[in-house]
């Protein structure tokens, strides 16, 4: 899917939820995020501005973003684990 972003250029944050329970979780830094991103496997777009992207980085994981085009922020809401890859 083509999408909105630029992952190069776009300003990642993450709420307080997606830190604390995922980021910390898998051992990850903005970096790999922003890695595991630029690297997906497939992106959809569930809404007006959210998206669910799913990585393979350290196992299959689903994160839960929206983007905000004005201010040209990724937001990562929530995420998941495991699973398989479809």
């Amino acid at each position: 899917m083509k999408v909105p972003w630029n992952i190069s250029s776009v300003s990642l944050k993450v709420t307080k939820h997606f830190s604390r329970d995922y980021m910390r979780y898998w051992n990850w830094d903005f970096h790999d995020l922003r890695d595991a991103i630029r690297n997906a496997y497939r992106i959809e777009k569930c809404g007006k501005n959210k998206f669910e992207i799913y990585v393979n980085k350290s196992g299959y994981k689903k994160i839960i973003t929206a983007y905000y085009d004005i201010e040209n922020e990724l937001v990562c809401i929530s995420g998941s684990q495991g699973g398989n890859h479809k």
